[in-house]
């Protein structure tokens, strides 16, 4: 394990508790600009959660403030709570390089390092100073994003080698090389072929066993195939200049958000009267 996490209390993963983060009337800003409003939801752990709406309705934003990379933008401005086992994430004295190390991220793009497929994977632990059997980790989080067998014989081989949907999955490796406990993916199938797509879908399924993910997807089908619970965001136009603030229209399990939502909207989105 990292030896320094004093910047949060440790959480306590094996408490039994289903709800690993949440946030609490979220109002996310940029400048004077309000583009999210109002977002109250759980993500439950060891499940899939999914992020669904059209564009420009926040998704990507929402997935993004759960380990503070909005932060990289300055006119960025959360109002409400986003916790992380009940801590607030967004207090002064959080790290958040180091939160990173708990919520990781799989970005919609591959982008594997200029380097090696083992100095990928091992980069992180390096940097953060990673006690254990180098080799080993490398072999175990290339064995978990399902590529192992695939790059065994040629680790010293460039990342940008591999095929798109390798360079997903060395990502992926390299993302939980870090140890975190939440996994966010960003559209991580959008520049996939079917094939690959199905290779990262079936890998989700198995992380699940040991992470918390939360994915945002344009693929509704995507959805129905990977998610235990699904929020559906949309956008309202506000004002006079095309402006759009994206709230949350409704949460729940997934076969209900699909075949039995709550609101008449859901059902126009997934049965494709708009988005």
């Amino acid at each position: 394990m990292y030896s320094d996490n004093s910047y949060i209390d440790s959480p306590d993963i094996n408490s039994g508790g289903s709800r690993v983060m949440a946030l609490e009337n979220v109002d996310i800003y940029y400048g004077s600009y309000k583009a999210v409003r109002g977002v109250n939801l759980d993500i439950p752990q060891n499940k899939i959660t999914a992020f669904i709406g059209p564009s420009g309705c926040g998704k990507s934003t929402i997935l993004r403030s759960l380990n503070r990379l909005n932060d990289l933008i300055k006119i960025f401005r959360l109002t409400g709570k986003v916790t992380y086992h009940g801590q607030d994430i967004y207090k002064k004295s959080i790290d958040p390089v180091k939160l990173r190390h708990h919520i990781g991220m799989v970005f919609q793009r591959p982008n594997p390092f200029p380097k090696t497929i083992y100095d990928n994977v091992a980069y992180g632990a390096r940097i953060n100073r990673y006690k254990g059997d180098l080799d080993e980790l490398v072999e175990t989080c290339l064995r978990r994003a399902v590529l192992w067998d695939e790059v065994k014989d040629k680790l010293q081989e460039s990342g940008f080698s591999l095929s798109g949907g390798q360079q997903q999955r060395l990502c992926i490796a390299r993302t939980i090389a870090a140890e975190p406990e939440v996994l966010l993916m960003d559209e991580p199938c959008s520049a996939l072929d079917p094939i690959s797509t199905l290779k990262i879908e079936e890998l989700m399924h198995e992380l699940k066993q040991n992470y918390t993910i939360v994915i945002v997807t344009h693929n509704m089908q995507q959805a129905t195939r990977v998610a235990d619970r699904t929020a559906f965001f949309n956008a309202e136009a506000v004002g006079n200049k095309g402006n759009k603030i994206g709230y949350l229209v409704e949460f729940d399990n997934t076969d209900k958000i699909f075949n039995d939502p709550a609101e008449e909207m859901t059902r126009d989105y997934v049965s494709g009267k708009f988005g």
